[in-house]
């Protein structure tokens, strides 16, 4: 089958929000931290990363696409156990991840002169609120346009940010070993980043069922189904867009930063804002400002607005099929209310969460590190369920992964399991740790 400009048209927009969701602060974050800290030493693994979760990503647009069923559906079908478990885990998760991804957008809001007075909690509040304003007012259709805009601002000023770099120079020696890099990225301590870093590259596993729900909104709001081919060009674009994003950004840090990684992210609320943005202008020129600034706010505040609608998205249709009371795709009233409610009790529990965080003492870096370690210890739980549901009777053979892709996935289940035990049995037993 040909792709029609036609059916692309009207299938684009889960793959571009995918990508908005990726593209914050695992690119950021822990890309630009990547280059400054190792120089070009990581991009292997970050590569190696984006490959092992790509047909993981994948499932949920391929099985919806091919089944009509979103893939919350093909969980419950295939399993009894994995519903269940996604709620537990999408319970916690959701609200650790929404919480950080809105202190991080506040923080560099912090940036900009009119906000600069405020403190980051106020701005986090404000976020979460516009963000909560936008999707209960404007539902799926502000999701999706507001997302192409975002991804479109992100992707044009770090393109040119890069480019300028390109043209100047690196500032500084630096190190363009692909494979090592002084300090050394190949060690047991740095697991702590190491871990993280791959946990959010390009997204954590769970958000493979993320585009089967949008589909659905997608298709109510142009009348039309994504074919196969059509559904999959949509989410193969916006996954580019996120793998080289975080090539960009991986290439910005090593460009302007290295050997300064640490600096940037010492200190806690809004030093590490100023860290960020002092270090690109610092390097680049003071002009960098007004590139730098929107490129980093569009990166985060399109994670949050997606993973606020994303997790309650998630949640609310796991009650409704739970509850056997509906499909959970949000097509009727009484499932729009279901969602817009679960939003309203995720935006109050991430605020709970920054209190409780704040009155802890927790940094930026552990609060945003923390959840991304949480979504690396459950990636092959997911990898595990999202492959055997597709891969079982409830799709056709010819929709089955072939042997390049099930390879794929069997590698990727090997390389998130192994890196996880490796994790646990250096931070929980001390493994490699001298005594």
């Amino acid at each position: 089958m040909t792709l029609s400009k036609k059916g692309i048209g009207k299938s684009l927009g889960p793959g571009i929000i995918l990508a908005a969701a990726c593209i914050g602060g695992s690119h950021l974050m822990s890309s630009t931290t990547a280059g400054a800290r190792f120089g070009f030493a990581l991009i292997g693994l970050i590569l190696l990363t984006n490959l092992f979760k790509y047909p993981f990503l994948l499932v949920g647009t391929r099985f919806t696409a091919v089944t009509g069923l979103s893939l919350l559906e093909g969980f419950k079908a295939r399993n009894p156990l994995y519903l269940p478990l996604y709620l537990i885990v999408g319970l916690v998760t959701g609200t650790l991840t929404i919480a950080a991804v809105s202190f991080v957008t506040a923080l560099l809001l912090t940036n900009i002169p009119i906000f600069s007075a405020f403190p980051p909690m106020d701005l986090a509040i404000g976020v979460l609120v516009v963000s909560g304003m936008i999707l209960l007012l404007g539902q799926y259709q502000a999701l999706d346009r507001i997302s192409k805009v975002l991804v479109f601002i992100l992707s044009v000023l770090t393109s040119f940010a890069f480019l300028s770099l390109i043209h100047r120079g690196a500032i500084g020696s630096i190190d363009i070993n692909l494979l090592n890099s002084t300090p050394s990225p190949w060690k047991l301590d740095n697991l702590a980043f190491l871990i993280p870093l791959m946990g959010w590259m390009p997204g954590p596993v769970e958000l493979c069922v993320w585009p089967s729900l949008w589909m659905f909104s997608k298709s109510q709001e142009t009348k039309y189904v994504a074919k196969q081919e059509e559904a999959e060009f949509d989410f193969n674009l916006g996954y580019s867009i996120t793998v080289i994003t975080a090539l960009l950004f991986v290439s910005l840090g090593a460009f302007t930063m290295y050997g300064s990684g640490e600096a940037m992210m010492s200190g806690s609320g809004v030093s590490f804002a100023q860290n960020l943005i002092h270090l690109y202008t610092e390097s680049i020129g003071d002009w960098a400002r007004w590139i730098i600034i929107p490129a980093s706010i569009a990166a985060m505040f399109s994670t949050t607005l997606t993973c606020l609608d994303a997790y309650p998205r998630s949640i609310s249709a796991i009650q409704g099929l739970l509850q056997q009371t509906d499909r959970g795709i949000n097509s009727s009233s009484s499932e729009s209310r279901r969602l817009r409610l679960w939003i309203v009790l995720h935006i109050c529990a991430s605020l709970a969460g920054l209190l409780v965080a704040r009155s802890g003492g927790v940094t930026v870096k552990d609060f945003v590190f923390g959840a991304m370690t949480g979504s690396f210890l459950s990636a092959p739980i997911f990898a595990w369920m999202a492959m055997d549901t597709l891969n079982s009777p409830l799709v056709g053979r010819q929709y089955h992964f072939g042997p390049l892709m099930k390879s794929l996935c069997w590698l990727g289940l090997f390389f998130l399991g192994g890196f996880s035990i490796l994790f646990i049995a250096h931070t929980f037993f001390g493994l490699g740790v001298a005594r």
